[in-house]
């Protein structure tokens, strides 16, 4: 149980935050999905609840003792998605699945809090002025499995989020320029052999429609030009709820998935989108206030990194949508259907209000 002097110390803004955020999104996922069966607005209010369930569940343990178990977090995740490669489901031509008797959920996405919490405990521990390049190599390789591992599903756009995690903890060590040198030409050449011989067809489509999606209108460059279309069609107020022709009349795909900022401003208009990024802006806001509220190292790693996870991820999205980056499924943190995506982010924030929380405990 969670120690009485410790919940005075609960940051209730953030999670009023998110969940005024994922309200949100449930009320677009709502308008989007409502003619179609699935009923996915109620598997999403189901998520939400499961995901505050999890969110205090985590406050319970101390940051610390899942830092110290956080190699067998990582290992666990790693036969996790070996197994996906062999007993996966494909849902939207990937096999990232794995079904658990009456629910199923992607281990890449939980994978996420574990790589957190390992390059919490690596990095916690290192007290120069500048990160050597063997713990740069360290932290690489450990973040190369993973990215791997999710990239064969194939689903890029997941395995494109733990780079991120990993740059953020560099940054956060003081990276050099002679290491930084290192890893960018290491990256470059993993780019150049992916291009060649990791990458699917369908995939080099979407980076090169993104320099002309007119050029294939009807197919790789369909869902950037109909995106485009929703959110220009807005106009200023928008067409009202539940009135959007390109979500209702099924011309935007994975439009209460990938594509509900669309949905946002083609029914709210520019003040919608306005309001809406003003609600994520005030969210992230509050996890970067939080970094330096943290009694040691490993905490204030973990509260960057989760902030940098969403940030990220937010801002690809949005990119993604507006036609400034390629499609890479990567969904909208909070605002849409998912229930893993969504318990991870309730998780990573759990992390964040743990840290906060036993700042002030000394042990």
């Amino acid at each position: 149980m969670i120690d009485r002097s410790l919940v005075r110390h609960i940051d209730w803004i953030l999670i009023s935050l998110l969940l005024l955020n994922s309200l949100v999104g449930l009320a677009f996922i709502y308008s989007s999905s409502h003619y179609m069966p699935g009923n996915y607005y109620l598997k999403q209010m189901a998520w939400i609840a499961v995901g505050m369930l999890a969110l205090f569940l985590f406050l319970m343990v101390d940051y610390k003792a899942l830092v110290s178990f956080s190699f067998y977090f990582y290992i666990l995740a790693l036969v996790a998605l070996v197994g996906v490669l062999f007993f996966g489901r494909i849902v939207a031509g990937a096999k990232s699945w794995l079904r658990l008797s009456f629910f199923q959920f992607q281990p890449s996405e939980l994978t996420k809090i574990f790589l957190i919490l390992l390059l919490a405990s690596v990095f916690s521990k290192f007290r120069q002025d500048h990160i050597s390049w063997k713990k740069g190599l360290l932290s690489g390789a450990l973040t190369v499995g993973p990215v791997i591992l999710v990239a064969m599903q194939p689903d890029l756009g997941t395995a494109l989020s733990y780079i991120p995690i990993f740059l953020a903890a560099l940054i956060l060590a003081g990276i050099n320029m002679k290491t930084f040198v290192y890893i960018m030409i290491v990256t470059m050449v993993i780019g150049v052999i992916g291009w060649n011989f990791g990458l699917k067809d369908y995939q080099k489509d979407r980076l090169t429609t993104l320099i002309s999606p007119s050029n294939d209108p009807l197919g790789s460059g369909y869902h950037i030009l109909q995106s485009k279309i929703a959110i220009g069609s807005g106009g200023f107020l928008g067409k009202g709820f539940r009135k959007g022709t390109q979500s209702q009349l099924r011309f935007l795909p994975a439009r209460h998935t990938d594509f509900v900022f669309s949905v946002i401003g083609e029914e709210f208009g520019f003040l919608g989108v306005t309001l809406s990024l003003m609600c994520y802006f005030f969210f992230l806001y509050r996890l970067y206030q939080s970094v330096g509220l943290s009694s040691d190292r490993a905490g204030v790693y973990i509260v960057f990194l989760v902030a940098v996870l969403i940030t990220f991820q937010f801002f690809i999205n949005v990119m993604m949508v507006i036609g400034l980056f390629p499609i890479t499924g990567t969904p909208l943190p909070l605002l849409s259907y998912g229930g893993s995506s969504l318990l991870t982010n309730y998780l990573g924030v759990s992390l964040v209000l743990n840290v906060k929380m036993r700042r002030f405990v000394f042990v």
